[in-house]
Formats: C-alpha cells, sequence, structure tokens
C-alpha cells in the first residue's frame, strides 16, 4: 500500500524527492497554500508592471521603423525592442522550472498549472510572448486560495486574455465608437467565459446567452501604457441579458456582477469540480468525490480552499496511483527534480542548454511551453499522451539528460528508484534496475518505467 508521504508528493506534487517539512497531509497543504507564497517572493518572475514597458517598446519602435521607411536603425530598434520581451520570457520561464523543482508546496504549484491550463492564454508573436507567464503572476497565483469568482474577474480583466481572445477589438455595435467606425462584436470572449472558464460544454446555455454576454463585456480592453482599461464609447448600451438575469448600470457594474452569476452557478460547481478531479486524480473520477467538491463549492459560494479540501479529504484522493499520466511539463520537471537539478542551475544555466533540457523536450513530446492549440488548454486523458513518438522522446530524454547532468556520478541504482519513487516502485521496476548493466542504464530505466511516467 503507498503511503500517504508518496501519494501527496507524485499525485498533489511535483514529485519526490520531498523537503523534510514539505506538507503530506490535506490540513498541512491547505495551511501552506493558505499561507505566504514563498515560491514567488524567492524565484520572482515578472508581471505587467515589467511586460507592459517592454511591450510599449516594441510598439513605439515598429511606428518609428513605419515612419522613417524601415530605416537600418529603426530595424534595430525593433529588434532590440523584441530581445528585450524574449529576455523578460526567459526570466519567468527560469523561475517557473524553478518554483517547480524546489518549491516545498508542491500543491500550489500543481494548482498553479491546473488554473493556467483552465484559463489559457497563448502568445501570437514575440511582441506579446510574455503576456501568459504575467497571467499566472498578476491574476492566477493571487487567487488561488479565494473564491472562484475572485479568479475568474482578475483573468477576465487581465490584458493577456483580452488580447489572446480578441476583446480589444470588439466594440458595441450600437455604441459611439461602433456607430461612427461600423466597427462590429467579438464574441470570443464572451464564449470562453462561458463554455471553457465557467459553465461547461454542454450547459443549458444558448447562442443568444453567448451574444448577450459579449455585448456586456464591449468596453474592456487595454492599453501599454496603462493595461487593463475600460472605455465607456466602446460599450453596448443598454442592458444585457444572460441566463435570464438582466445586467444593466454603468461602468464595470454590470460585468462584474455578470461575472459572479456565472462564477457561482450550479454549472459551474460541476464543471469545476470535475475539471479538478480529473486533473489531480483520475481520468475517470469517482462519482461521490466530484460530488463532495461540488457540494463544497455550491455550500461556499465558490470557496476554493474549500474546493480543494473536498477532493483531499476524499478517500478516492488517496486511492493507489497510476490513475493518471504525466503531462511532459510535469514528467520534465519531476525528472529533473529527481536527478538532484536544483533552484540555482535552472536560474543561471546558458538559456541554450537549459532549453535543451528542459524547454525543447517538451515540445517534442506534444506539449510546447505554455503554448496549446486552443483556449481549451491541453487534454487531461492518458491517450494524448502515451504515444509511440511521444513515449520515444520521454525514453531518450530519461536516457540522454541523466548523463548531461550528472556526468559520471551516477547514484546507486536501488537508493535512487527509493528515492524517486518511494513505496510506488513496483516490483517489475525493482528487478530490473538491480539488473541493469550500468548505473546509467538503471537511472534511465526508473525514468522511463510507467511508474515515474504515471501518477
Amino acid at each position: 500500500m503507498t503511503d500517504q508521504r508518496t501519494i501527496a508528493a507524485i499525485r498533489f506534487g511535483t514529485g519526490l524527492p520531498l523537503a523534510e517539512d514539505a506538507p503530506v497531509t490535506p490540513d498541512a497543504m491547505l495551511a501552506a497554500l493558505a499561507g505566504p507564497d514563498r515560491a514567488a517572493k524567492v524565484w520572482p518572475a515578472p508581471g505587467l508592471t515589467v511586460a507592459l514597458p517592454l511591450l510599449a517598446a516594441v510598439d513605439a519602435a515598429r511606428q518609428k521603423e513605419r515612419q522613417t521607411k524601415g530605416s537600418d536603425a529603426a530595424f534595430q530598434e525593433r529588434r532590440a525592442a523584441l530581445q528585450a520581451v524574449l529576455g523578460g520570457w526567459i526570466s519567468g520561464t527560469r523561475a517557473t522550472l524553478a518554483r517547480s523543482i524546489a518549491a516545498k508546496d508542491g500543491f500550489r504549484e500543481r494548482l498553479v498549472r491546473f488554473w493556467a491550463d483552465h484559463f489559457t492564454t497563448v502568445a501570437r508573436n514575440g511582441r506579446e510572448r510574455m503576456l501568459p507567464l504575467t497571467l499566472v503572476e498578476d491574476a492566477i497565483r493571487p487567487q488561488l486560495n479565494r473564491r472562484f469568482s475572485d479568479l475568474v474577474q482578475a483573468v477576465t480583466l487581465h490584458p493577456a486574455m483580452l488580447i489572446y481572445l480578441d476583446q480589444t477589438s470588439s466594440v458595441g455595435p450600437g455604441s459611439v465608437v461602433g456607430q461612427r467606425k461600423k466597427q462590429g462584436l467579438n464574441e470570443n470572449l464572451g464564449r470562453e467565459l462561458i463554455e471553457l472558464h465557467t459553465l461547461g460544454i454542454g450547459a443549458d446555455y444558448s447562442q443568444t446567452d453567448v451574444r448577450e454576454m459579449a455585448e456586456l463585456l464591449t468596453g474592456l480592453t487595454f492599453d501599454p501604457a496603462k493595461g487593463f482599461i475600460f472605455r465607456p464609447g466602446w460599450a453596448e448600451p443598454g442592458a444585457e441579458t444572460v441566463l435570464n438575469r438582466t445586467f444593466g448600470g454603468e461602468g464595470l457594474k454590470p460585468v462584474r456582477a455578470a461575472l459572479e452569476m456565472l462564477a457561482t452557478r450550479p454549472e459551474t460547481a460541476r464543471h469545476i469540480a470535475m475539471k479538478l478531479a480529473v486533473h489531480f486524480v483520475s481520468d475517470t473520477p469517482d462519482d461521490s468525490l466530484m460530488a463532495a467538491m461540488e457540494r463544497s463549492f455550491l455550500d461556499t459560494d465558490g470557496d476554493l480552499p474549500m474546493a480543494y479540501a473536498a477532493m483531499l479529504d476524499h478517500p478516492a484522493a488517496w486511492a493507489p496511483l497510476g490513475g493518471k499520466v504525466r503531462q511532459p511539463y510535469d514528467f520534465v520537471t519531476a525528472g529533473l527534480k529527481a536527478l538532484g537539478a536544483t533552484a540555482p542551475q535552472m536560474l543561471n544555466m546558458p538559456w541554450g542548454r537549459l532549453s535543451k533540457l528542459a524547454i525543447a523536450p517538451q515540445a517534442a513530446m506534444g506539449q510546447a511551453f505554455l503554448s496549446p492549440g486552443g483556449p481549451n488548454g491541453w487534454p487531461e486523458e492518458a491517450e494524448a499522451w502515451i504515444t509511440p513518438p511521444g513515449l520515444a522522446v520521454r525514453i531518450i530524454w530519461s536516457m540522454d539528460v541523466p548523463q548531461q547532468l550528472l556526468g559520471k556520478k551516477f547514484p546507486d541504482p536501488a537508493r535512487f528508484t527509493e528515492r524517486v519513487l518511494g513505496d510506488a516502485a513496483g516490483e517489475a521496476l525493482t528487478w530490473a534496475v538491480t539488473r541493469a548493466e550500468t548505473r546509467r542504464e538503471a537511472v534511465g530505466l526508473v525514468l522511463a518505467s510507467p511508474d515515474f511516467n504515471r501518477r
């Protein structure tokens, strides 16, 4: 029987080994989550206060290039501005890896990755490269232990989301600007807010609800110098009706009221409970587990810590491991952690080398870092990740990366197996490891094994 410490580390954390004082019980994990975000403080990543001036510099350089008809000096200025954005993205990526490898509060880091995927944003070009990272820093990490409504509102009003879903080009047809410029409505944010972020696909809503929500959201936009702004002249005049509730008024008040309504609906409780259970526990989670989480969500108006508690307190959450496959990001970071990689290495290793060790392999396994194919994020089911090409890359990584990190100083195979899998190592793996011809092969066998690739 797998012990609680191993399950906490592998199912709800970022893998073994754990620090001595790492939280492993439900109460301890929730208490750590309620406390300060130490990982964000120790390994800071750039938020909008850093990203916006860099983005504005790209825009200014691009404007100058147009004015000078593509002069070499203006071209070089724009190139330098884009390089500065790339530098900010690299800094944020390094911090993200450091947190996953070294944070004691692994449950927090896993929740961050879950919510970043639930509220997917993708940079469409070099200018926007930093924005998905800033969404995590400014909107997701600060709201992890608050109400779901707080999280929805922070994410919805964040420039990363507004830009990714083209809300910055959405104008109310009856607004002052819409009438003057004949500019139209964009329904992307309204649709994804209902279909993906709150109620879920298949819930009882109509195209009319989507359009009314999209009209209600007009006026939400972004300025590179200020970040989020509300432009009254872009907003569709009058009240809008979404799911049989009418929202009227000036400014952001009706928008926030509608977001609160969507975030606390029964359909939303069911959708979020299902997604959390599928992500953390099993592709086919226990019905009573999801029911407990849904009930907790509804009873507390979407209090996220209470939903997490309902999950962690349920016996199904501590069932034997193996119900999920580690996605490429989780596999790579857990592998680096298992091999003894440290936060300073993630922060200081030459970027080319770190990219080859940790970023490029994820893409080769089918999960490009922070770049899912659409707003619905990455798939959860095992079949999406356990494919012949994906497995081949995992095996190659398992055999090659240990030598790159460890040189010739490979650990004792039996001790390594126990260190990175605890009592989750099966008899077949334990037998194979002790009979490997070399320590290098033994370490590779552990990392490539189903025991390590599943959680």
